[in-house]
């Protein structure tokens, strides 16, 4: 769902927008402190705690892992520990909630 947040102060759309915006920063909260799997655009996957984001798209991920593309596509190879992580919205490729992240949270459509 994509949510526009205007920089130069409240909206004048009408409540419809404000109540989806507002749903939006629901669902990330619920997401916050989850297992996420980060792909970018250099083929390198990076696993952690989703810790924060900004309007740039910009993610912080905690107790970060970098896994390299592999030419096996069995094998990921060993993960590179990298700590905090900073991932720059415009290499974000795509963004996944590991499932056992989900198992205690509502709403985001875990099957259990």
């Amino acid at each position: 769902m994509a949510t526009m947040i205007e920089e130069n102060g409240p909206s004048t759309h009408g409540q419809s927008e404000v109540s989806s915006s507002s749903q939006a920063r629901q669902k990330l909260e619920g997401l916050l402190n989850k297992n996420m799997r980060i792909r970018m655009t250099d083929g390198r996957t990076l696993v952690g705690l989703f810790l924060c984001t900004d309007r740039d798209c910009n993610v912080i991920l905690g107790s970060a892992q970098e896994f390299l593309k592999s030419t096996d596509t069995f094998s990921q190879g060993e993960p590179r520990v990298l700590g905090l992580a900073m991932i720059p919205g415009h290499h974000v490729v795509s963004i996944e909630v590991e499932a056992d992240s989900l198992d205690d949270t509502q709403g985001f459509g875990a099957n259990h």
